[in-house]
């Protein structure tokens, strides 16, 4: 992967600070030195010498504070008074210091900061394992990235991809890595380490683009969790054959939603609950507790809903889901 295009896409969640602002500032600072250097030249500009001998005007005044300060000094221009040398020892060489500081310090700001850049790209890269993709951070991407947040995943082990800059910004406000780009091109799923993610959230605006990066993820890695939204239920079967291991189809599950609270008000405020973090009531998927192993699923302290043994689900109600074994895990339902 060409680390120039890597260096231009990724982008590490920074400070407020903005480097533009602290360039200007600068730049403000530097030219109102040479400006005030220039006004005392030519207010005292009688006691200066022109080899030309011509006086020294406002331009004049300039071009010499210009060419003192970069400390090119050509000569054509000098103080011949006691007071305009005075003048140059106690003004015009404290401005050319700080001129110069201005400038070499900047310099030095940037070359750092472009080394520190890609010292830091270097240690996230090396970092970066069993980590969440997230294609996409319009509102159902930020949504996923809460949630998962709230579920106590750490933000470094969360990275975004978004063609639009501004959800890239924002993607970095939050303190999350993010990288700007069409997640359909393969080397942007490699620059976000999706051959080592453990999970894919695909957010993706549109259905086909959704498709297009499930079937690209699961080619560089066949094993990652891909969870997929999409807005057709008739687009699903076509992203499970792609690979997606879960389909959520936004539409039907908004107009479920909908309909449940039209006929169930009680049942849709539960699943209201359940939906929001650390509400009233939460579903997680965990291990067993200490003392569940043998024990009957209705025995546990939280609401068992599904029992996962050797990678199948076994739904409440069903026989396998009733005796708890060592090594299941558990589908639940606690108060948060």
């Amino acid at each position: 992967m060409p680390q120039r295009l890597g260096k231009s896409l990724i982008r590490l969640p920074h400070g407020d600070s903005s480097p533009q602002l602290a360039v200007l500032q600068r730049m403000l600072l530097a030219l109102g030195a040479l400006l005030t250097a220039a006004l005392v030249v030519y207010l005292d500009r009688k006691g200066y010498r022109d080899i030309n001998g011509d006086g020294i005007s406002a331009l004049d005044a300039i071009y010499y504070t210009t060419v003192s300060l970069s400390t090119t000094g050509y000569g054509d221009i000098a103080p011949a008074t006691p007071s305009a040398r005075l003048v140059n020892v106690l003004v015009i060489t404290p401005l050319r210091v700080l001129f110069l500081i201005i400038l070499v310090g900047t310099t030095l700001e940037v070359l750092t900061e472009r080394t520190r850049e890609q010292w830091r790209l270097q240690k996230w890269r090396r970092r970066v394992q069993s980590h969440t993709v997230v294609v996409g951070y319009g509102t159902k991407g930020r949504s996923a990235v809460r949630a998962l947040i709230s579920d106590g995943t750490d933000r470094q082990q969360i990275v975004v991809i978004d063609p639009d800059a501004g959800q890239v910004a924002e993607a970095n406000t939050a303190g999350i890595t993010a990288i700007h780009g069409d997640a359909t091109r393969r080397e942007i799923l490699v620059m976000a380490e999706v051959a080592e993610a453990s999970r894919v959230i695909v957010a993706a605006q549109r259905d086909d683009t959704a498709v297009l990066v499930t079937l690209t993820v699961r080619q560089l890695n066949p094993t990652a969790n891909v969870i997929v939204a999409v807005r057709e239920g008739e687009n699903a079967p076509l992203l499970t054959q792609s690979g997606a291991n879960s389909v959520i189809v936004s539409s039907e599950a908004a107009g479920r939603l909908l309909g449940l609270s039209a006929t169930s008000p009680a049942a849709s405020e539960v699943f209201e609950d359940l939906l929001v973090p650390h509400n009233d009531l939460e579903m997680v998927e965990r291990d067993l507790l200490p003392g569940e192993a043998g024990r009957s699923a209705r025995e546990s302290k939280d609401l068992v809903i599904a029992v996962l043994r050797g990678g199948k689900l076994h739904r409440f109600g069903t026989p396998a889901a009733e005796r708890l074994e060592t090594g299941d895990r558990v589908v639940a339902v606690r108060h948060a």
